[in-house]
């Protein structure tokens, strides 16, 4: 490994890659997408048949709370020992991957794979690391993951860290570099996922990366840069993956406790697989999440918001109303949409006024769930093909926000934005062992 990463949060990683079997079938979409859409998953299943995939590898966030899900998990562990036995992959060592992914619009996005150090990154609200998240964390989505993740030879991400790269200095200059390149993948993703390229960065290239990463960490571009105080460094934002990030970084504390402080550097469950992205790469585009709340009767949950507005629960602050737009079935099987306006809310964004309420109300009432939905006419159809659904849809955030937010006010509400639509999110593809 290169010296110039020593106290970089971001760095090289041995990075495994299959060899041997169709990619296009390898490689699938992060399990949190397509919760409420079974139906994907299944097209999938029987996509992928018995070929080898990541699909073998990953448990759906709609599978965590089925009645198999110990078998599940133990059938995965099996798997990945088996992929390793069988020798499917081949190690790249001490390598970073440049990625173009082609996205269902057309556009490129440009990115990094390496690993990122967790003894750099902490989750909690007003954390000072250099690598913080975005969204606040759900501490009971924690322990169903760990059980994944604790046994695990290895790791597959879809954590997509963001750098706030206004002069695109770190992964934009690679775009005109990948002649000298070794060409590690090039195909096609499944279910409109677009294409992807994957090149390994030569020892020069890696080390313009590590000094192009460190000029950005300068404390003192950095001030200058939020016009700051003596405020810590935030170098990276997590963009996808919070709650993933959060697991490798419980199972890592974990085997601290069980480790000799001087081990602690050579584990490999220390690091994390991600993707860097760059704040500002043209095809990033921020999407609003929509919420869908089920197992309710729409009329009287929207009574007991427009009740808790009028009494004043969610407002107190000093910023303009907050428009929270609904729609459910009505009683005649039409469409009923409508918006109910939070004046001077007490939460900076409208989605933080919203998951308040929803937070009281979901705890007052056991029995109803919330999923949360990427695109609109996606939360729309959820909602208003049955009776007993409705769907908040939500404005967009810049994401020029998205820094100074996670500066000034810590992290925002949890799932505040979605970098693109289900089918762009990042595919599992590269691995990483995370036990000797």
């Amino acid at each position: 490994m290169s010296d110039l990463f020593e106290h970089l949060p971001f760095r090289p990683a041995d990075i495994l890659l299959p060899q041997g079997c169709d990619m296009e079938l390898w490689s699938v979409v992060a399990c949190d997408q397509y919760t409420s859409q079974p139906e994907y998953w299944q097209r999938v299943e029987e996509r992928v048949g018995r070929a080898p995939s990541t699909l073998r590898l990953i448990l759906p966030e709609s599978c965590l709370e089925g009645p198999n899900v110990e078998t599940d998990i133990m059938e995965i562990n099996n798997t990945m020992g088996r992929y390793l036995r069988d020798g499917l992959f081949r190690t790249y060592p001490d390598c970073l991957i440049y990625v173009e992914r082609t996205l269902s619009s057309g556009a490129v996005r440009h990115g990094l794979v390496g690993m990122v150090d967790l003894e750099q990154y902490d989750y909690e609200p007003g954390a000072s690391s250099l690598v913080r998240a975005t969204e606040g964390t759900v501490l009971s989505r924690i322990p169903p993951r760990v059980a994944v993740r604790k046994n695990a030879p290895i790791e597959l991400p879809h954590v997509m860290m963001l750098a706030d790269d206004r002069e695109k200095r770190v992964i934009e200059p690679l775009a005109d570099q990948t002649d000298g390149m070794e060409l590690l993948y090039d195909f096609e993703l499944m279910e409109q996922g677009g294409h992807i390229r994957g090149w390994a960065l030569t020892q020069e290239q890696k080390d313009q990366v590590a000094l192009a990463l460190a000029s950005l960490a300068d404390p003192a571009s950095f001030r200058e840069r939020y016009q700051l105080g003596e405020e810590p460094v935030l170098l990276f934002a997590v963009g996808d993956g919070n709650h993933s990030l959060a697991t490798a970084k419980e199972c890592y504390e974990r085997q601290k406790r069980l480790t000799p402080p001087e081990q602690w550097a050579t584990l490999p469950a220390r690091y994390a697989l991600c993707e860097l992205v760059n704040l500002h790469d043209s095809s990033l585009e921020f999407e609003p999440i929509h919420r869908v709340v089920f197992d309710v009767k729409p009329e009287e949950l929207l009574a007991e918001l427009r009740a808790t507005r009028d009494a004043g629960k969610l407002s107190g602050g000093n910023g303009p109303a907050h428009p929270l737009l609904y729609a459910y079935r009505g009683a005649n099987g039409t469409g009923e949409r409508g918006c109910i306006h939070v004046n001077h809310p007490a939460a900076q964004l409208p989605v933080g006024t919203l998951q308040n309420f929803l937070d009281d109300f979901l705890l007052a009432h056991p029995g109803t769930r919330i999923d949360y939905i990427h695109g609109g006419d996606v939360a729309l159809r959820l909602a208003e093909e049955r009776s007993d659904a409705v769907a908040f849809l939500l404005p967009e955030m810049g994401k020029e926000e998205l820094f100074p937010t996670v500066i000034h006010d810590g992290v925002l509400p949890r799932k505040t934005f979605s970098m693109g639509e289900a089918q762009d999110k990042r595919f599992y593809l590269e691995a990483r062992r995370i036990r000797d």
